[in-house]
């Protein structure tokens, strides 16, 4: 068996394009959303196998739980939101691919239609997705056709899809080591009605050429530019942007803090070379980090057993091992198994290295009797450590800092998925994995989810699911500084543009990527507002900068900001 089953949530989005301009008076009422059974005979919600009725499911096969399971999603949404028209949903069960003993997809969905510059529209030339679109317009504007598509893996149930792990039909989330259909009908139904961009993260078009609602509402604070307001070459640098994609919308700033609770670290504190905090996955098991946090020097495993550091049997330098902190390498056993290595050996607390390139993983398995924290990190992160550790004592702190908000940056916007690389039906249609408590509406499932819509009921009054909204664009909180250049990246010459909160001393430099003063383009006493400054891509002495990366950093009173500019050939 090789790791913990873990799962990954796909999304996609249908083609068919409606414009219809079809007058109508929005009601406000609780939505009718519908659920078309697309499957066939014999299988799907059709499937007549017996089942013992489980959970507050009533169904006596499992076609029928499996749509008691929808039906009651549909339920929670159709509370939620207020619309006059019925959303239809076609939805169908089938074999998903991929899907293997360790991980799979679980579901997919999407709108079938999108729509533009319809009656009561809030925004002229922006796609909604239809049952969106039609709430607002008070009509069915695309009559006789289904609102959304949606397919989940039937295989979820068969051994040879996440081994032993099955589809959850009962209503009461006491789903155990198995997967909560619930909450994941509930995710996946959050895509159709709204909770996703058209726009093409890997490329950065937008959607025939038009912006679309979520668009309007995603912010880059490195460029300081919303998408719509992007080229795609920066759209597509954007979605790659990890830890500077956030929503700029007011209802979600006003409430992030209502679900949202502390951040979750990871820090390497010495040696200085490879000092800092790094990104890092969480467990299913054992306990969360905490404060105050838990601190200790970092030390590699040792099973004895080519590969020597993956903690698939038992530990045989536990001497070094005892009272520190384990780093093992994944791969060959589950994430369980290790940790209760590590925990055998007397680890305090296990840092697991990523075997593959990319974002660590989130470490699935259950065992009430593991008792230390367990994080995964990069694979790059983890061989700096062990390099380190050739010549050097490695210490690190893993808890929580109460001062920040985990899932948010620094000025109370809530972050969404930007790995690098780009991840196809994961990446920017998500909130950010650094959310925590998890949220419905992250690219994972996470066992700790309920029937709770969390923050997306209020994602959802942004894009204007809800009129009269409870929060306007006017209570948002303004950052104190923005500072941005364009066009970026630039050949000749690029205008610095900022906007000050309040009047000062203001200082705007440009800086080479290893912290070297390039050029000083402004110091001066500024008036609140806007303001702006050009620079030609010369330093100091008048000379042209050779073509590639700068920062452009803004100071003024007690706060700076720093921003990411290119010079091309």
């Amino acid at each position: 068996m090789k790791n913990s089953p873990s799962a990954r949530l796909l999304h996609v989005f249908a083609a068919a394009l409606f414009s219809l301009v079809i007058a109508g008076a929005t009601l406000a009422h609780a939505a009718t959303i519908t659920i078309v059974n697309f499957d066939s005979p014999g299988e799907g919600f059709n499937d007549a196998t017996a089942v013992a009725p489980i959970g507050g499911n009533t169904g006596v096969t499992r076609g029928q739980q499996r749509l008691k399971v929808f039906q009651a999603a549909a339920a929670i949404w159709g509370a939620i939101l207020p619309s006059p028209i019925t959303i239809n949903v076609e939805a169908r069960f089938d074999p998903l691919f991929p899907c293997d003993a360790s991980s799979g997809v679980l579901g997919s969905a999407g709108p079938l239609t999108i729509s533009a510059n319809f009656p009561n529209a809030e925004l002229p030339n922006t796609w909604y997705h239809i049952a969106l679109a039609n709430k607002m317009a008070g009509t069915d504007l695309a009559a006789g056709a289904n609102d959304i598509t949606a397919r989940f893996n039937s295989d979820v149930d068969n051994a040879t899809c996440l081994g032993t792990t099955s589809w959850y039909y009962g209503l009461d989330n006491a789903h155990g080591t198995n997967i909560d259909l619930l909450p994941v009908v509930l995710h996946e139904l959050g895509h159709g009605l709204g909770f996703s961009t058209l726009a093409s993260g890997s490329t950065g078009a937008l959607f025939n050429g038009q912006r679309d609602i979520w668009t309007h509402y995603l912010l880059d604070t490195d460029q300081d530019l919303h998408w719509d307001e992007m080229t795609d070459f920066e759209r597509a640098t954007s979605a790659i942007n990890t830890g500077k994609l956030v929503w700029d919308g007011p209802a979600v700033i006003v409430h992030g803090d209502d679900f949202l609770g502390p951040v979750s670290f990871v820090r390497i504190d010495a040696p200085a070379g490879i000092a800092g905090e790094k990104g890092f996955g969480t467990a299913n098991f054992g306990p969360p980090l905490a404060a105050p946090p838990l601190v200790g020097q970092v030390v590699l495993v040792d099973d004895g057993a080519a590969p020597n550091a993956d903690a698939c049997t038992a530990i045989v330098n536990t001497a070094q091992v005892s009272g520190k902190i384990a780093l093992i390498d994944r791969g060959a056993c589950t994430f369980v198994i290790k940790v209760q290595q590590a925990q055998i050996a007397g680890a305090i607390g296990v840092i697991i290295v990523n075997n593959v390139a990319g974002s660590p993983p989130l470490m699935g398995g259950e065992d009430p009797g593991l008792l230390i924290p367990a994080v995964s990190i990069s694979l790059a992160d983890g061989n700096a450590i062990k390099a380190a550790l050739l010549s050097e004592t490695v210490t690190a702190t893993l808890g929580l800092d109460v001062t920040r908000t985990a899932g948010q940056n620094g000025h109370e916007r809530t972050l969404l998925y930007a790995p690098n690389p780009f991840e196809g039906g994961s990446s920017v249609s998500h909130f950010d994995v650094s959310a925590s408590p998890n949220l419905l509406m992250e690219p994972a499932i996470n066992s700790d989810l309920t029937s709770s819509v969390d923050l997306t009921r209020y994602l959802f009054e942004d894009i204007g699911w809800f009129s009269p909204r409870s929060v306007s664009v006017a209570d948002r909180p303004a950052r104190s500084l923005r500072l941005r250049s364009t066009p970026n990246p630039f050949f000749a010459a690029t205008t610095v543009r900022f906007t000050l909160a309040n009047a000062g001393l203001t200082e705007i430099d440009v800086y080479d990527v290893n912290g070297r003063l390039v050029k000083r383009l402004m110091r001066a006493w500024q008036p609140s507002g806007e303001g702006a400054v050009s620079w030609d891509g010369t330093d100091q002495g008048g000379r042209r900068v050779s073509p590639g990366v700068y920062l452009t950093r803004l100071r003024s009173g007690a706060t700076s900001e720093n921003r990411r500019i290119v010079r091309m050939h």
